[in-house]
C-alpha cells in the first residue's frame, strides 16, 4: 500500500507542475484573442492581444505590440483575470514546494503522519489554484464568446486564442491532481488522528462512579452511622478477630 501512495503522489506531482508550467506559459503568450475574418472578403491586417497589451500584424506578417494605455481605463474584467491567474501561479509554487516536502519518496518532511498533513496542504493548494485559472480563462473567453454572438456589436469581433485553451487544459491538471492528492493524504493524515485520538479516549481510567456504585445508601440511617457500622463489621470479620 505505501508504494502504490508512493507512486501517485509522484504521479500526481508531475500532472500539476504540468498544470502550473502551462498556466505560466498563457502569461506572456500574446494570442488571448485575434480578430475573426468571419464575413470578410479581404484582410489587410490581424488583431490580437492578452492580458497586458494588443498587437497587430499586417499582411507581410511583421507585428507591432503596444501595451495598454491606462491601468485604469481597462475593462474590470481584465483586472480580475490578472489576479486571479497571478494567485492562481502563486498558489502553485507553493504546492510544489509543500508536495517536495511532504511526499514519501523525499523523506524530508519527517513522519508518515506529518508527510500526510503537508501532501494534504499542497493537494489544496493545486485545487485553489486551478480553481483560480479556471475562473479567470472561462471568464475571459465566454467575454469573447458574449460579444461574438451579440448582433448589436459593432466593434472588432474576436475568437478564443490559444493561450485559454491552454489555460483550461493546465487548470484541469491542476484540479485533478490537486483533487487526488488531497483524498490520498486526508485519508491517511485525518485518518490517523482520529484513530489515535480513540485510542486515548479507550485508555482514560475508569471514572470514580464505579466505586460510587459500590457504596449502599440505606433511607432512614445517616451517613456516619454508616460508616462507624462498616468499621465494626470490618473489625469483627477480620483475620485479627479469630486470633
Amino acid at each position: 500500500v505505501g508504494s502504490v501512495i508512493m507512486y501517485t503522489e509522484i504521479g500526481c506531482f508531475v500532472l500539476c507542475v504540468s498544470g502550473w508550467i502551462l498556466m505560466c506559459s498563457t502569461m506572456p503568450t500574446e494570442y488571448w484573442n485575434y480578430s475573426t475574418v468571419d464575413g470578410i472578403v479581404l484582410t489587410t491586417a490581424n488583431y490580437f492581444s492578452n492580458l497586458w497589451k494588443d498587437c497587430i500584424s499586417d499582411s507581410t506578417g511583421v507585428s507591432d505590440c503596444k501595451e495598454f494605455p491606462s491601468l485604469l481605463g481597462l475593462d474590470m474584467y481584465i483586472h480580475v483575470c490578472r489576479a486571479l491567474v497571478i494567485t492562481g501561479i502563486i498558489l502553485g509554487f507553493f504546492g510544489a514546494v509543500l508536495a517536495l516536502v511532504g511526499m514519501k519518496c523525499t523523506k524530508i518532511g519527517g513522519s508518515d503522519i506529518t508527510n500526510a498533513r503537508i501532501t494534504f496542504a499542497a493537494g489544496m493548494n493545486y485545487i485553489i489554484s486551478g480553481l483560480c485559472g479556471m475562473i479567470a480563462f472561462s471568464w475571459y473567453g465566454n467575454r469573447i464568446r458574449e460579444e461574438f454572438v451579440d448582433p448589436n456589436f459593432k466593434a472588432q469581433k474576436y475568437e478564443i486564442g490559444a493561450a485559454v485553451f491552454i489555460g483550461w487544459g493546465g487548470s484541469t491538471l491542476l484540479i485533478v491532481g490537486g483533487f487526488v492528492y488531497s483524498i490520498f493524504a486526508g485519508k491517511e493524515g485525518l485518518g490517523s488522528r482520529y484513530a489515535a485520538a480513540g485510542k486515548r479516549s479507550l485508555s482514560k481510567p475508569i471514572s470514580s462512579a464505579s466505586t460510587l456504585s459500590r457504596q449502599v445508601y440505606v433511607p432512614g440511617i445517616p451517613e456516619q452511622d454508616l460508616e462507624s457500622r462498616r468499621g465494626k463489621a470490618n473489625r469483627y470479620f477480620s483475620r485479627d478477630a479469630y486470633v
